[in-house]
This record gives structure tokens, sequence and C-alpha cells, in this order.
């Protein structure tokens, strides 16, 4: 039986001959590799550049020459697989590094991770990766709510969803500060066992909801709130709309237009908000708010920027004394206010700090013309919308939240 020895694999620049002859088809070889689970890999070129070694291995033995003795090979490994064999595995990684790679993850795709391993599923839930999250426009299924919000979200939009149960696992307090739930189709029992888990809350708008008594205390649980958008809401009585004026003390944007306030609800209101408000939007109030109340408001609220009164029809040009102890006030809203004449509007061009006026439905496309060429340095009539404690501004598709940016949001429309 003969020794075997090895082969010298001659560089393509050598003149040194082997005399050695492959009783083997290299076109097979790659055939052969993937049927064994093995890739090869190729040079710049497209060759093949199987190690060696490899195809040694896998060689038919049959029709092998003799070879002398004095021949020998010295067999050179890949640089491209001595590379891909000095790998780092993901094991060696530490926590910071994965997290870090993890942070670039859409929503999508974070949501795989847990499926990995043990540690991956521990690092996928922590709270540096859930900061913000943008879930506008979903169904969300039951439990959804309840697993995401405990994961650490301090910023969560989700205007105009389908929010069922959120079956909270924990009864430990959320860490969300500003939050979107505006035009959403939820329970009011769930909104509750939502709201009730708040007290951190800054930023909040609940915009054309059903709202209880129960929510309206737990809002007042949120001593830090700075914007509160209730416009449009209902279902709760004047007593817990001043205990929760009361309890907001750092109140600067409040918005209760629309809402399905009673002459009691008015009175509660300019009564008790807090007089660090600098914009406020009463409007929609045809018959229930009243010059009194003009009065009790400005008297409180004397550091007022942006006052929006609009639709009330009750307002006549007498109110404008008012508006004169508001050392601050920039921009007012008196839209369909219709006991308020246009020539009285002239008046207001005393009130040297105000810039914008919207006055639309009082003044016909004439007068308006007439009164903008009297009052030049005003804005009449540039906005048929009010900003006001809104989480969004404009009509264009914006996915801020009181100028946050979501960072993790569901881009297709399928529910989730």
């Amino acid at each position: 039986m003969h020794r075997r020895h090895l082969q010298e694999i001659p560089d393509s620049g050598s003149n040194v001959s082997t005399g050695f002859t492959w009783g083997w088809d290299p076109s097979k070889t790659s055939e052969l590799l993937s049927g064994m689970g093995v890739s090869v890999l190729k040079d710049k070129l497209g060759n093949e550049n199987t190690p060696q070694e490899l195809l040694m291995c896998v060689g038919p033995p049959a029709k092998r020459q003799k070879v002398k003795e004095k021949e020998f090979t010295i067999a050179r490994r890949p640089r491209l697989l001595r590379e891909a064999g000095a790998g780092v595995s993901w094991d060696s990684l530490p926590d910071e590094l994965l997290l870090g790679i993890f942070s670039y993850l859409s929503l999508t795709d974070l949501l795989k991770v847990p499926q990995v391993c043990r540690r991956w599923h521990r690092l996928s839930i922590d709270e540096s990766l859930w900061q913000t999250l943008d879930l506008a426009g979903k169904n969300l299924r039951p439990g959804v709510i309840g697993h995401l919000l405990p994961l650490g979200i301090t910023a969560f939009r989700c205007p105009r969803s389908c929010v069922g149960n959120p079956l909270f696992k924990t009864s430990r307090p959320l860490r969300v500060q500003h939050l979107d739930l505006s035009n959403c189709t939820i329970k009011v029992g769930d909104l509750q066992s939502i709201l009730c888990r708040c007290q951190e809350l800054q930023n909040l708008s609940l915009e054309g909801l059903e709202l209880s008594d129960n929510i309206i205390k737990n809002i007042a649980h949120n001593p830090c709130l700075v914007r509160l958008n209730l416009s449009g809401c209902s279902g709760f009585s004047a007593e817990a709309l001043e205990t929760m004026l009361d309890s907001c003390p750092r109140l600067e944007e409040l918005n209760l237009a629309w809402c399905d306030f009673t002459v009691d609800h008015v009175k509660a209101a300019v009564s008790h908000i807090s007089p660090t408000v600098t914009q406020l939007n009463l409007s929609g109030y045809r018959q229930n708010l009243l010059m009194p109340d003009i009065k009790t408001l400005t008297e409180r609220c004397s550091s007022l920027v942006h006052l929006d009164l609009s639709d009330s029809v009750m307002l006549k040009p007498d109110c404008f004394q008012y508006f004169h102890h508001l050392a601050s006030l920039e921009h007012l809203g008196l839209s369909r206010c219709y006991q308020i004449p246009p020539a009285a509007l002239l008046e207001l061009g005393d009130i040297a700090t105000l810039k914008t006026l919207q006055v639309f439905g009082i003044v016909t496309a004439s007068s308006l013309q007439l009164l903008k060429a009297t009052l030049p340095r005003l804005k009449i009539n540039v906005s048929h919308f009010t900003p006001i404690a809104r989480p969004t501004v404009g009509c264009k598709r914006n996915e801020q939240i009181w100028g946050i940016q979501c960072r993790l949001s569901l881009k297709s429309p399928a529910g989730f």
C-alpha cells in the first residue's frame, strides 16, 4: 500500500508542475458540495475558490497516480474562509451593543426579536427601545395596549384607531407623558383602565371621546399636565370638571370647545381655569357663554395670548372692554358671533398686542376687504382651525405628537 503524500498546489505564476492528474470533473464540485450543505466561495473573477482539503476528501480515489516521495504540498486556506472563520459570535456581544443594533429595527422587526432566544427576549422589552410609538388609524386587538404601554413608552400616538380591551397584566403606573387618543373607538371602561395608570402626563388629547366623572378624576391625578384637549367630549359633570381644573395648576393650553356643556359647565370652566393658561379655546357655546363669563375669565386668566370664543352668539361688542385687560393677547377668534356687527370690530384695532383676528361668518367679502385696509397690521381670517392643545396641526399627514417624532410605527393599514 503506497504512502499518501500531500500534493503541492502551485500558484498561478509558479513554474512547478506536480505531475498529478485528478480523476474528477471539476465542474461537479459545486453540485457535490451543495448536496453536502457546503457553500462554495468564489473569487472576484467568479471562479470557485474551494478549499483544497475539502476537494481531497470528496474526490474519488480511483485512478490516482503514484507520487514521488520528495514531493510535498503546503495547503493554503483561502483568505475569505479564514476571515469568515474568525467572526464574532452574537452571544459575545454586550447588551449595550445589541440594544444599539435593535434601536435601528422597525416595529415589525422588533416584535420578532423575542422569538430568537431568551436573552433577545429580555433585551427586546428594554424601555430604551420603546420611547415613542405611533399606531394611528389601526385596529388594535384586545391585549395590545396592555402589552405595549408598560414597556416604558413615553409618547403614544393613536388617533382614529379602534382600541380593544387593554387587558393589563400589571397594576404599576405607566410612564406615558404624551398621549393622543383623539377620535378613537374605545369603551369608557377601557379608556379609564388606561388613564387610571397615568400619573406623569404632560400632554393629553381625548378629542371627540365619551368620558365619565371617573376619567376626569383620573386626569386630575396628573399635576404636571401642560396641554389638555377635550374638544368635543361628553359624559362628565360640572363638579368633576371643577375638581380636574383645580388639580392642574400648570396648564398652559386648554381646549374645551364644543363639549356637551350646560351653563353650569361653562361657569365651572371660567371660574376654575388655572391662571397659568395662555391659550384657551371655549368656542361652540352658542347660548351658554354669557357676558359675565367673559368678565370672570379675563380677570382670572390675564395672561391669555390666544383666545377662541367662536360660535358664541350671545356675545356683543360690550365684551371688547374685557379684551383690553389682556396685556398679552395676540390671537382672537370671534367667528360666527352674529351679534357683533362688522363696524364694531374696528375697536379691536386699539389692542396693541393683537396680531390675528378670526371673524368668519360675520363679515361679507367687501366688508372684509375694508376691514383689512383699515387694520393693516392685523392678519384677518388667515386660518380656519385652532391649534390650541392639539397634538398635530395642519391638514397634511403629520406623524408628530406635540412636536415629537415617533420612531416606531406601523406603515401598513392592517390590524395589529
